[in-house]
C-alpha cells in the first residue's frame, strides 16, 4: 500500500504555533492535501496527547503516528516516532528528570546527550533521527562533525533533511549511505501551504503506525518530496543581519563577519554538505520537487497572499475538481488542470519541468521562485 506521509509538525504548546492547530483541523487538511499518514508532533505534551483521544481513529481514514521533537545537548533537534501515545509517554517520563520543560514545552528540552536521547528511545520501543540534520542553527551537522560524535555507538534510524536540503545534499557523505532520509513539513500552521509542504511517498504492509515506521527503518520509502531547497531560509552561507551571501571562502576570509554590518555569516546548508560529501552518490528514492498549490495561484493571480479570497476561491474549486492538492501537482493532467484555469496550469506545467527560477534564501531569509510560464 503507498501513501503520502508528514511525520514531524508541531502543535500550539510550541513556540510560534498557530492556535488553529488542532487535530480535527490537521485531519482535515490531510484530505484537502492529499497526506494519508500524518504524525501528531509534540506528543512529548500530556495536554497535546490528550487533545487527540478519540482522532487516533479517525472517520478520515488517517493513519496517526505519535510523533515529537525535543532539542539535546547543544541545541540539536531530535524527532521521535512511536507506535502508540503509551510508548511516547513512557519516554517523556524517562526524559523528565532531564527537562524543566517536558511538561509544559511542546518541543522540550532535555539536558542529555544525542546518545543518551537514542538510547532511551529505544529502549522504549521508538526510533529516533537527527531533525533537519543540516540546519545550521539546531541541525545535527550544524554542531557535530558526524552521526557518532553525536550519537555516539546508540546510532539513529533515519536522518530529516530539512526545507534547505534535499536527498542530494546527503547522498554523497559516506556515513549515511544506510541511513533512510524523510523530508517532512515541520508544519507551524493546519494551512495546506503548510502540511505536506514536504512529504514521503512510502509503502506499507497495513495502515497502522508499526507499520508506517518500519517502513521508514527499513528503506521503503519511494519517493522524498519537497521544496527547491533554494528555498529554503539557511540555504546560502548568509550574514543573519542583512543576508548579504557569501561564497563559503569569502565568508572564512572575514572571519565569519559580515564586512557590511559586522552581522554573523552563518553557513549555508549548501556549502555545509559539499564539505561533507566526500564519497560517490549513494543511491536514493527520486526526489521531486514542489511548491505549493496555494503558491503557484498566488504567482499567476498576482495577489498579495495566498490567503486573499480570489485565491482560496481557486484552490478549492481545484480540490473539488481533483480530489486533493499532491494530485494536481504531480498527477492530474495539464489539458485538465487547464480546464480549471489556464494560467496554473502552465504553472504546474513549469514545475513538472523544472522551469522555475530560483532566488536562494541564506542567512534566515526564506528564498523565492518565479514561474517562467508568468515571468513571459
Amino acid at each position: 500500500m503507498i501513501v503520502n506521509t508528514d511525520l514531524h509538525l508541531h502543535s500550539p504548546f510550541s513556540m510560534a504555533v498557530s492556535k488553529s492547530m488542532s487535530p480535527s483541523a490537521l485531519l482535515e487538511t490531510c484530505i484537502r492535501k492529499g497526506i494519508e499518514v500524518l504524525g501528531t508532533g509534540d506528543a512529548s505534551h500530556p495536554a497535546w496527547r490528550d487533545a487527540w483521544e478519540g482522532h487516533t481513529e479517525n472517520e478520515e481514514g488517517i493513519t496517526v503516528v505519535p510523533t515529537m521533537e525535543v532539542q539535546g545537548e547543544g541545541r540539536v533537534h531530535h524527532l521521535i516516532l512511536t507506535e502508540s501515545m503509551e510508548i511516547a509517554e513512557a519516554i517523556s517520563r524517562r526524559f523528565a528528570p532531564y527537562s524543566r520543560t517536558i511538561n509544559s514545552s511542546g518541543r522540550p528540552h532535555v539536558a542529555l546527550s544525542g546518545g543518551d536521547i537514542a538510547r532511551i528511545v529505544h529502549d522504549e520501543g521508538g526510533v529516533v533521527g537527527p531533525a533537519h540534520a543540516f540546519t545550521p542553527w539546531t541541525g545535527m551537522y550544524g554542531k557535530y562533525c558526524s552521526l557518532e560524535e553525536c550519537y555516539q555507538e546508540e546510532l539513529p534510524d533515519f536522518l530529516e533533511l530539512g526545507l534547505s536540503a534535499d536527498s542530494s545534499y546527503g547522498a554523497g557523505i559516506p556515513e549515511l549511505v544506510n541511513i533512510p532520509f524523510v523530508s517532512n513539513s515541520d508544519a507551524h500552521s493546519p494551512s495546506p501551504l503548510k502540511i505536506g509542504r514536504e512529504f514521503n511517498r512510502i509503502d506499507i504492509n497495513n495502515e497502522t503506525p508499526a507499520a508506517v515506521i518500519e517502513s521508514v527503518c527499513r528503506g521503503n520509502i519511494l519517493l522524498n518530496a519537497g521544496f527547491f531547497p533554494e528555498e529554503g531560509k539557511y540555504n546560502r552561507t548568509a550574514c543573519t543581519t542583512c543576508y548579504r551571501q557569501f561564497h563559503f571562502s569569502e565568508a572564512e576570509e572575514n572571519g565569519w563577519r559580515c564586512p557590511h554590518d559586522g552581522g554573523v555569516i552563518k553557513v549555508g546548508v549548501r556549502d555545509l554538505a559539499e564539505q561533507m560529501s566526500t564519497g560517490p552518490m549513494s543511491p536514493r528514492p527520486p526526489y521531486l520537487h514542489t511548491i505549493p498549490l496555494g503558491e503557484i495561484i498566488q504567482t499567476v493571480l498576482g495577489t498579495s497572499s495566498p490567503n486573499t479570497r480570489k485565491c482560496q476561491a481557486l484552490y478549492d474549486e481545484f480540490i473539488a475538481c481533483f480530489g486533493c492538492e499532491i494530485a494536481v501537482l504531480t498527477d492530474v493532467a495539464i489539458g485538465e488542470i487547464a480546464q480549471v484555469n489556464p494560467g496554473v496550469a502552465g504553472g504546474v506545467e513549469d514545475l513538472r519541468s523544472g522551469r522555475i527560477t530560483l532566488h536562494p534564501g541564506g542567512g534566515g531569509k526564506y528564498g523565492t521562485f518565479s514561474l517562467q510560464s508568468v515571468e513571459n
